[in-house]
């Protein structure tokens, strides 16, 4: 009786696991290694999600961007993956990668406490570290790094979750508590921090002698708004802006470099919202299309791109050229890239809350 009570107990087992597993299979690489269900850590599947990021991870401590992780591979899949630990030039923080890995590493030692998750962790930070410019930015890839990649990068938040890791391990915030890291790490972490912080400042574009907002990458040199890919044009750019200005205003404690900064910030964006219009899909030859269309109910959006001699918004192609409205590009980049957002719509309760908190006198008034 025991022996058939134990057997079916194994079967259950069995077909739990496996209906984990098939699970995942179904869901993005992102959406798994973004979990946070701590049940979902304590299984076999995370370990077997783990184990394949312990591959991917390059012997820099950083891991590619846009590879999907999470599918089972096959014993010759994962020997092709592990030839490519020596790579010295797709270890990169751009699209939230080694910020993804690293948090569901942390997540999966806290809750199976197998050192080779947490060991893979801190090997990430001292990728981190190694990367920090010495004015506190970051580039896009490193070791080796070409063209725009040396850039100061904010380009899709790259930089700032960065700084989210720092601030939460620095913190002992879960789950970046216990011993993931030891004091020393904690040490340079916050000193890390601090630099990161310094550089946002930095960069801020100014115009005037007023703080504005700042461009999606940097000159590492010269601390400028540079160009990237053909269509990403030196420019006050909204999309990260809104991201840079909440890890600011998350600070403790915020000085007057900070509240220049964000007060700058926000009179910048009440400047430039774009009120009375919203953006439509519509069908047009059997395609799917986008177009700017006029609606005073709509909420304020802004594009994601204004130029830095009139501050107004502008779009580009793949050929460089800006041009004034979405229409005027081809259909490929006008449907292929975001080229408006309600990113920093979200920053106005958010500043509400942080001058009351902060008792900040000399705030900014919004209509």
């Amino acid at each position: 009786m025991r022996i058939i009570r134990f057997t079916f107990l194994l079967m259950v087992m069995s077909l739990m696991t496996n209906s984990i597993s098939s699970q995942t299979q179904k869901l993005s690489n992102n959406q798994v290694l973004q979990q946070k269900d701590s049940a979902f850590f304590k299984t076999e599947e995370a370990r077997r999600v783990g184990d394949q990021l312990l591959l991917y991870q390059r012997n820099t401590g950083g891991w590619p961007k846009n590879v999907n992780m999470v599918v089972s591979l096959t014993a010759a899949q994962k020997d092709s993956v592990v030839q490519q630990k020596t790579r010295q030039d797709d270890s990169t923080i751009d699209n939230k990668a080694t910020s993804m890995q690293m948090t569901f590493l942390a997540r999966l030692y806290q809750q199976t406490h197998d050192i080779r998750y947490r060991d893979a962790f801190r090997k990430a930070m001292t990728f981190l570290f190694s990367g920090q410019y010495e004015n506190g930015g970051w580039p896009q890839f490193w070791p080796k790094n070409r063209q725009y990649q040396v850039h100061i990068t904010y380009n899709d938040n790259a930089i700032v979750n960065v700084l989210k890791i720092f601030r939460d391990v620095m913190k002992s915030r879960v789950p970046y508590d216990g011993d993931l890291v030891d004091d020393d790490m904690r040490q340079q972490t916050a000193k890390a921090f601090d630099k990161g912080v310094d550089c946002i400042l930095a960069t801020q574009i100014v115009v005037d002698g007023q703080p504005t907002v700042w461009c999606q990458q940097h000159d590492a040199v010269t601390l400028k708004p540079a160009k990237a890919r053909a269509y990403e044009l030196p420019s006050f750019c909204t999309q990260e802006s809104a991201e840079l200005t909440f890890l600011l205003m998350q600070i403790s404690k915020p000085d007057e470099r900070i509240i220049r900064a964000v007060n700058g910030a926000m009179k910048w964006f009440e400047a430039h919202k774009i009120t009375g219009f919203r953006l439509e899909k519509f069908k047009a030859g059997g395609k799917s299309d986008l177009r700017l269309i006029t609606d005073s109910t709509a909420a304020p959006m802004w594009a994601r791109y204004y130029d830095l001699e009139e501050g107004k918004p502008f779009f580009c192609d793949r050929d460089g050229q800006p041009k004034r409205s979405l229409a005027e590009i081809g259909y490929e980049r006008r449907n292929g890239y975001s080229w408006y957002n309600t990113e920093p719509q979200d920053l106005y309760a958010r500043y509400e809350t942080w001058v009351k908190k902060n008792k900040i006198a000399n705030r900014i008034t919004f209509e």
